[in-house]
């Protein structure tokens, strides 16, 4: 999906809404929780009952890969099942050298129809770049992340500035706003204004609101541009919204207000 369709999306649905589709099979509603393909019946529910107010889904890899080949399987079928309409991630991070890279690129990318994977981008150039060589693919670059340990290398001291700023200012001349975002946490708010000025055009990935407490006001009013440039993930909050044979539509209710609320801001 190039930028001039997810913008579009965007503007036509008003909504900047990522769903996360973490599906852990601990907390599968008990109804389905027997089925063989329970994880990719949840899914399906999920997406059907929020299309309408998100423009894209993020799958984190982790929670289908712990499961072996069946949770691969049921990765495959909701990436292929969500369609083209939305804009497809998979929250895989990975980066490594560069032949390894291009077939992570090439699993993600080609064996799998998805439009983005979150790269870590600590091994450098080489490793990020196959995920560039894709047209109408993007690599979603890790920059500033929301948990604790971002104190241990992201917010340290490095050179003139801290070594997230230097990662966002170096890993965007590799690419262009077209091709590349970055992950930025939304309980990070109070950084969004100094992202803007290292990467003032390119989109930005932010998980963190709901459950984790970041405010989706705070970010749209100090990181949105003129094309929106945001896409703001929600995962347990509205997956999640209720654990009972409801759980659909308590989904489509939580997203219907993220999508609200991101209306007013656009």
């Amino acid at each position: 999906m190039t930028r001039e369709q997810l913008v579009k999306q965007i503007y036509d649905k008003g909504s900047y809404l990522c769903v996360g589709l973490d599906t852990d099979s601990t907390k599968i509603p008990a109804h389905l929780s027997g089925n063989p393909d329970a994880i990719f019946l949840f899914n399906k529910a999920i997406i059907d009952a929020t299309r309408e107010t998100c423009v894209a889904y993020k799958i984190n890899t982790a929670f289908y890969e712990a499961l072996g080949t069946k949770g691969w399987d049921a990765m495959e079928k909701t990436v292929h099942y969500i369609g083209a309409d939305h804009f497809k991630i998979a929250d895989a991070k990975r980066g490594d050298i560069g032949n390894t890279s291009d077939q992570y690129a090439k699993a993600f990318f080609e064996t799998l129809p998805f439009d983005a994977v979150t790269v870590a981008p600590y091994m450098g150039e080489d490793s990020v770049r196959p995920f560039l060589e894709y047209e109408g693919k993007w690599a979603i670059v890790l920059g500033l992340t929301s948990n604790k340990g971002a104190r241990d290398f992201e917010l340290q001291a490095s050179g003139d500035g801290l070594l997230y700023e230097k990662v966002l200012k170096t890993v965007s001349s590799w690419g262009t706003s077209q091709n590349l975002m970055f992950v930025v946490g939304a309980t990070q708010a109070e950084a969004f204004t100094r992202i803007r000025e290292l990467i003032p055009d390119h989109f930005l990935l932010v998980p963190g609101v709901g459950a984790q407490g970041g405010s989706l006001q705070e970010i749209s009013e100090k990181a949105m541009i003129k094309d929106c440039g945001l896409l703001v993930n929600a995962s347990r909050a509205v997956i999640y919204a209720s654990g009972q044979e409801d759980f659909s539509s308590a989904a489509a209710a939580v997203a219907k207000q993220y999508q609200e609320e991101m209306g007013t801001y656009l």
